[in-house]
């Protein structure tokens, strides 16, 4: 690893509402695709932590899962892992959709963070989608409910205001040793990432016929002398029509569903990828403690 010879590094929390852009703004950040990309909601179910190097300054961005109203045990953990991410980060980054404006999430998440003490910076993202008349408005009404140390009018679909962004948060990086070696843009594992490939495809496939009770996981991955990996995931679903739906007409749908995940994970991955793909039902497995270790949260409660 290269050090430069005045080192900075720092942790920075993304928060918001789901479907804010969180995960969008990331990928933009970094470059390259570290968190799944869906115009479905609480798409993000772990903190994912992808990092940027602008300078001297290394940058950690630790994506965080929407902040909701939880109400299963899956969602109680999707929010635990959010609020663990901001807190453990040295500031959080606030995104706020500024086409759906201040709604009731928005202003739950602004109330916490008031409660916190730690900078908060402000991205009001997708400004491309409203009259520019309204950004000001509602920048001014967000800052009331909470002082934002920063404050940023960002596309991170079409990159605009990214380069100012990335600017200011190397100036905001603390002197200290990089925490990672330069060409590791992610630390997701490979396994992580194939069940995060998957699960998009199954999300943009099955559109509202199989909801977000579906998740993946990566059974085996073998690397292979010729270079290539040998990648295993087992789909699971909660009913027996979610897994038809899934195989489709002749298992039509799920030979598309691999076929376009494994293109996107050559590409990533820049290797050749055997992937094989089950489906599984598994009645209420979004409440099973094993299961959402195995996405990598926790739930403490109820």
């Amino acid at each position: 690893m290269t050090m430069p010879d005045k080192p900075r590094c720092g942790f920075v929390a993304i928060l918001g509402a789901p479907n804010a852009g969180k995960s969008t703004l990331v990928n933009a950040l970094a470059g390259t695709k570290v968190s799944i990309v869906s115009p479905k909601p609480q798409t993000t179910r772990f903190r994912i932590r992808a990092v940027l190097i602008e300078g001297e300054a290394q940058i950690v961005l630790v994506d965080t899962p929407g902040i909701f109203a939880p109400r299963r045990r899956l969602d109680r953990a999707m929010v635990q892992a959010a609020w663990g991410g901001a807190k453990d980060a040295d500031f959080a980054l606030m995104v706020v959709d500024a086409r759906a404006g201040l709604t009731e999430p928005v202003r739950a998440i602004l109330e916490r963070l008031a409660q916190q003490d730690r900078p908060v910076w402000l991205a009001l993202n997708k400004i491309d989608l409203i009259p520019r008349e309204r950004l000001l408005p509602l920048s001014a009404e967000l800052h009331r409910l909470l002082p934002f140390a920063e404050s940023f009018m960002i596309s991170a679909e079409k990159t605009q205001g990214l380069d100012r962004l990335r600017q200011k948060l190397a100036d905001a990086m603390a002197p200290g040793p990089w925490m990672f070696p330069e060409d590791e843009l992610s630390d997701l594992p490979n396994r992580m990432l194939a069940a995060e490939v998957v699960r998009e495809q199954i999300l943009r496939q099955t559109h509202e016929e199989v909801p977000h009770h579906a998740t993946v996981e990566t059974e085996q991955w073998t690397e292979r002398p010729d270079g290539s990996a040998r990648v295993e995931c087992t789909i699971y679903v909660a009913r027996a029509t979610q897994k038809a739906i899934l195989i489709g007409d002749g298992g039509a749908r799920i030979r598309e569903i691999g076929r376009r995940a494994r293109l996107e994970l050559v590409q990533l991955l820049e290797r050749p990828i055997h992937l094989f793909l089950n489906v599984k039902e598994r009645a209420g497995w979004d409440e099973e403690r094993s299961r959402l270790r195995a996405l990598g949260l926790e739930d403490d409660g109820g």
